[in-house]
């Protein structure tokens, strides 16, 4: 069985770059009916925090990524740890190390100097050592011969073993190290395909070593590309946002953000819209791009309308739901969601846009817009706010076709356009001029609220406004 892992530290947010490594894992997972397993690589004691952890299952969850196995969390797994380095120091395939950091500093000084790739140069490889207080761990890897694999996105690759020095596996303060935790966790979890990005490819020559020297067949590798900015740097805040969780609490839905993530680096022909269910079948490491993918906001902002105006209504609302919490709307005060969704989707880029735009047919208002106000809610407006008051009020069906009507005979009887009715009626109804087409606005805002607000404005008018 086909076995990914996702295996995030938790010292900040999920990253886009993250949030594309999960998915590429998970995709794999499913296109081959195996399993995806969630681990957590916290031996990072000083910067990996309970919060950290927090935002990156958040962060999962709401990309409906969903794990078979975890959240496994290696700070747990400490004693197993130390358990298989006493064993590889026992098998005489690591060693104490005594050396300073005074003395490691001078070869790695010395080495720059001579312009050399700075190494360990196995001093205390061979002098049979015991633990001392400061003293770490080295894996003995081997001296001659090569570490190759054939990655699944890049092809083979190969390194010398004398390029590679007794990297430490065992820290002074008795912490293992990252090389040598996540070799035993693939081992143990039975993790079959390791897909990461391509900034851990020089770990992958070590990491294979330590799966020689444990007596176990490493698994598959796939480095994918990293991510840029559009300026061609590494993608970091300054490109604006980088969290997943910063995309949704922008009004992104996550459908946008999975598509736009699933063509960083890979695509199926001249494709650009993948529902999730096409992602899982189509998806194939081979299809992987060598190179960096660059993060393009206009093209997510454009899969984030496509999405706004094709996804059912059902979908759209779940996902609506955290934004009218955190704007404090309560639903079942106005108009029904689905009646709101239909009208706005057409008009709005993000599920904040949305809300931002919806207040009035929940909540009143304190203030009109002030430029909105000064422009249509003058003297003259008075006539016709009175006009559309009296027919509004004996209006016995409050709907849409009856609505229209009403504005319709207004601007008839006198003599006027559609801007000079419906612009002080909309302001009247939601505090400004932008709102969906007349008729809708009315039926969104609701019979009562509509009646009262329409007075309310012709008593400003007349309060406010000295001349026309």
């Amino acid at each position: 069985m086909i076995k990914t892992r996702f295996a995030p530290s938790p010292t900040g947010y999920l990253h886009i770059g993250g949030a594309r490594t999960a998915l590429f894992s998970w995709l794999y997972a499913r296109h081959h009916q195996g399993k995806f397993v969630l681990r957590i690589e916290d031996t990072d004691r000083e910067r990996s925090t309970p919060e950290a952890v927090d935002a990156i299952l958040d962060g999962m969850r709401w990309l409906q990524l969903d794990w078979d196995e975890g959240p496994v969390f290696q700070s747990e797994r400490n004693d197993h740890y130390q358990h298989n380095i006493d064993a590889l120091l026992a098998q005489d395939q690591a060693y104490h190390c005594h050396c300073s950091k005074q003395r490691l500093e001078e070869l790695r000084e010395t080495a720059m100097r001579e312009k050399r790739k700075p190494r360990y140069d196995g001093h205390c490889r061979e002098l049979g050592l015991s633990a001392a207080i400061g003293s770490v761990v080295r894996f003995k890897n081997p001296q001659s011969g090569s570490s190759g694999f054939n990655d699944l996105t890049r092809g083979p690759i190969e390194v010398d073993n004398d390029e590679l020095d007794d990297f430490i596996i065992r820290r002074a303060d008795g912490a293992p190290t990252y090389n040598f935790c996540v070799v035993i966790d693939d081992i143990d979890m039975q993790i079959t395909h390791v897909i990461r990005g391509d900034d851990h490819i020089n770990n992958t020559p070590r990491q294979i070593n330590l799966y020689h020297a444990l007596g176990q067949p490493p698994p598959q590798f796939g480095h994918v590309p990293m991510i840029l900015g559009e300026d061609g740097a590494p993608l970091s805040k300054r490109h604006g946002a980088v969290s997943v969780i910063e995309f949704r609490n922008q009004g992104y839905l996550r459908e946008a953000v999975l598509n736009q993530l699933v063509r960083l680096g890979w695509s199926h022909g001249d494709r650009e819209l993948f529902a999730v269910a096409d992602m899982v079948q189509l998806f194939d490491l081979g299809d992987v791009n060598r190179k960096a993918s660059v993060f393009d906001m206009q093209r997510l902002n454009w899969l984030n309308e496509h999405y706004l105006r094709n996804l059912p209504l059902a979908t759209i609302s779940e996902q609506l739901q955290w934004h009218w919490q955190q704007a404090g709307i309560d639903l079942a005060d106005g108009p029904a969601e689905a009646d709101v969704i239909s009208v706005q989707r057409e008009r709005v880029s993000t599920l904040t846009d949305l809300v931002a735009q919806s207040h009035a047919y929940y909540q009143d208002f304190d203030n009109y817009h002030p430029d909105h106000a000064k422009k249509h809610l003058r003297l003259v407006a008075v006539p016709v706010l009175e006009a559309l008051l009296g027919l509004l009020e004996q209006l016995p069906d409050w709907q849409e076709q009856a609505l229209h009507e009403v504005v319709e005979q207004v601007m008839s009887q006198m003599q006027l356009g559609m801007g000079k009715v419906a612009q002080p009626l909309r302001v009247a109804l939601v505090g400004s001029s932008i709102s969906p087409s007349i008729d809708k606005t009315l039926l969104l805002v609701g019979r009562e609220r509509s009646l009262q607000r329409i007075r309310r404005g012709i008593d400003w008018i007349k309060t406010h406004r000295a001349v026309a």
